[in-house]
């Protein structure tokens, strides 16, 4: 048992930890068999690689050898990577919540032989500070709790169960209807500050799905209060120092409420969500701003975050950078003035005055480079020039010692960015990002997917760890997302088969709603279910966009009486309870009135093609676009059954629940009609 076996792992994260003085191991059935056999209770550990309060803990706590020989002497020590594992990070984040505790990473959680948590916490210094006890005292004090006092630990442990039981049973609610979503939609608001964007105080998160919530309520009321919301918290963010400048992407959160001071790490996730927020708000403002951030984006995923196998030519996307290099958290990423003014000589003035680089910095005596003190861009000429100077700091900055990239893959995070790639090219018209969005969606479906099965996460060669209910919901979407663009149909097929398998291992039969976990994950204490956003849309969100989306394109029954079961368990009549669920009420609209267009005619024609285009560029919000060969038989079920074409050209429906209009056969009258609705 004495020894850290953390080295035959591929997570980047558990690599960390492989030279430790802590006797780690990962996650398995051993270390259950080894807690009973030993008597000892077990320190579970779980964080991420970008993450910098694990850096910290690590080197204060993890790397002390007299606190290594404490947690060695009293525990099993576990480490997990939530990246991997997020099922196992979920429960123990529910069970800390369930204490009275603020979960976050790394997360410290105390448990008895069978795998059952009894206490827990975050981050601990190793001496007394912060308001937060010592690491060694907490080490002690909980072994010795465990050791002398196991009636305690059992109470402890009954309740913990009993109410991670509950969570994973939601109380059925009435089902939604619009009153109760423009009621959430006008509560939600409420929380925004008016004047820098996102919610009030500090840190400030980026929560794309919630800002799309409130996006969706302004294209249904013309309340402008929500589009105000939303434009000026993308601006903020867009200028900000959230936004790396040079490199392009958006790190993780704001730690201030300026948008000035990123938590620097850069994670796949959110620049996913933000580039499909982004492209939805786009198509209504057609704000430059707006489709920059978006290019640059997506070109720093692509150049960046590009993962793959060594025999293979297709390329999956990394989960992270690391928010520090060389220990120094940020130090990758800041300027000072000398920098600047070395590097860009004669432009380096009007830089400084656009950028707000000062001889005493904006942080911490360094420079993050920003513009948050204007909204729009300036002149073409200005920011060609802009651009010109920034190629010069990032060919700089590449002699810099990077900060870590995890190179996992990991299934759901490529899922939502391969629909927000494949969206957005189909707005922009950039066939070369359909490209990347398909070859990431083959790499997935080749290295992550065992005969219908998909695993979670893959990394150095290796397909890791069961999928989780998010991974299916993701890739599904990413297929729906690349049938519409694209017109291939047999990505409709993929999709379904991945509901399949999801409705087969993930579904409660009994109460309905999908397991975090499969039916046949035996390492977790309990099967997990939630609706509930963060970072990124839950697992049951996602799948009720799939099927709603698959609803409306097969016609079939059972889709929509899927969703109707969602909807009602996940329900609410309280709006302070749905702010959470903001991917709940927006594919509820969905569900309720996507606008379907149809377009019949020969993939490769120009006309279909013009259709195709214009349907795209449209401002709804809620539209689904299909394109069908005149040869196609679309279900007996769907509205557009039995149109064709008129006149033998490329024609264009716009139907709406059971009725479609009139066809139309030029992009103007595509487009008009689309206005009206």
């Amino acid at each position: 048992m004495s020894m850290n076996r953390l080295l035959s792992e591929t997570s980047p994260y558990l690599l960390q930890h492989k030279n430790n003085p802590v006797h780690w191991r990962p996650w398995g059935d051993d270390v259950l068999a080894d807690a009973r056999r030993y008597n000892k209770p077990i320190l579970l550990s779980v964080g991420y690689a970008a993450c910098h309060w694990c850096h910290v803990m690590a080197h204060e706590s993890f790397e002390n050898i007299d606190i290594a020989d404490l947690m060695n002497d009293l525990f099993i020590n576990v480490k997990v990577d939530r990246e991997e594992r997020p099922d196992i990070d979920t429960i123990y984040q529910l069970a800390l919540a369930l204490l009275g505790e603020q979960g976050g990473w790394p997360l410290t959680m105390f448990l008895a032989a069978d795998g059952s948590p009894f206490w827990g916490g975050t981050y601990f210094p190793p001496r007394p500070r912060y308001g937060r006890p010592g690491f060694p005292d907490v080490l002690r004090t909980v072994a010795e709790i465990y050791r002398e006092d196991p009636k305690r630990v059992h109470q402890n442990v009954t309740a913990i169960r009993n109410g991670l039981s509950r969570i994973s049973i939601p109380l059925a609610g009435p089902g939604l209807n619009f009153d109760i979503v423009e009621e959430t939609a006008a509560d939600a608001v409420r929380l925004i500050d008016p004047i820098l964007g996102g919610t009030q105080g500090a840190p400030k998160f980026p929560q794309p799905l919630f800002f799309r919530f409130l996006w969706r309520a302004y294209k249904r009321t013309g309340n402008d209060a929500y589009r105000e919301a939303v434009l000026t918290t993308l601006t903020r963010m867009c200028q900000g120092g959230i936004y790396d400048h040079v490199g392009g992407g958006f790190a993780r959160y704001a730690t201030d409420e300026h948008w000035l001071i990123p938590h620097f790490e850069k994670m796949l996730y959110d620049n996913a969500l933000l580039i499909d927020l982004l492209t939805e708000v786009w198509l209504d403002t057609h704000d430059p701003l707006f489709e920059q951030r978006i290019r640059e984006t997506i070109d720093w995923i692509v150049s960046d975050l590009k993962a793959s196998d060594a025999s293979d030519t297709d390329h999956a996307f990394a989960a992270a950078f690391d928010a520090d290099s060389e220990g120094v958290e940020g130090k990758f990423y800041v300027w000072s003035e000398i920098e600047i003014d070395a590097l860009l000589a004669e432009d380096a003035a009007t830089f400084k005055a656009v950028y707000d680089v000062t001889p005493t910095g904006n942080w911490e005596g360094a420079t993050i480079l920003n513009r948050e003190h204007s909204a729009k861009l300036l002149s073409d000429v200005e920011e060609k020039a802009f651009q010109r100077n920034l190629q010069v700091l990032l060919a700089a900055r590449r002699r810099r010692v990077p900060p870590l990239r995890d190179d996992k893959v990991l299934a759901d995070w490529n899922g939502l960015t391969i629909s927000a790639m494949a969206r957005a090219a189909a707005v922009f018209d950039e066939p070369k990002w359909v490209h990347k969005a398909e070859s990431a969606f083959t790499f997935i479906a080749r290295h992550l997917d065992d005969d219908g099965r998909l695993f979670h996460s893959w990394c150095a060669g290796s397909a890791r760890h069961p999928a989780v209910i998010d991974d299916y919901a993701a890739m599904a979407l990413a297929a729906l997302a690349l049938f519409e663009t694209t017109g291939r149909r047999d990505y409709i097929d993929r999709a379904e088969r991945w509901v399949a398998i999801a409705d087969r291992h993930y579904w409660d039969a009994v109460d309905g709603g999908y397991f975090l976990s499969a039916d046949d994950t035996r390492d977790v204490i309990v099967r997990a279910k939630t609706m509930t956003d963060h970072a990124t849309p839950s697992g049951n969100t996602t799948m009720l966009e799939v099927l709603a989306r698959l609803s409306h394109l097969t016609g079939d029954p059972t889709y929509r009486d899927r969703c109707d079961i969602l909807i009602k368990l996940f329900s609410s009549n309280k709006p302070q309870y749905l702010v959470s669920q903001p991917g709940l009420l927006t594919n509820f609209e969905l569900l309720e009135r996507a606008v379907q267009i149809v377009i019949i005619g020969e993939a490769d024609n120009d006309q279909t093609i013009a259709l195709k285009r214009a349907a795209f560029r449209a401002a709804e919000p809620l539209k689904i676009v299909s394109v069908f060969s005149p040869n196609d038989a679309l279900p007996p079920s769907h509205p557009a059954h039995a149109k064709g074409q008129v006149a033998d050209e490329a024609t264009a429906y716009v139907c709406v629940e059971s009725r479609c209009g009139l066809p139309v056969s030029t992009p103007e009258a595509l487009s008009e009609q689309l206005t009206r609705q």
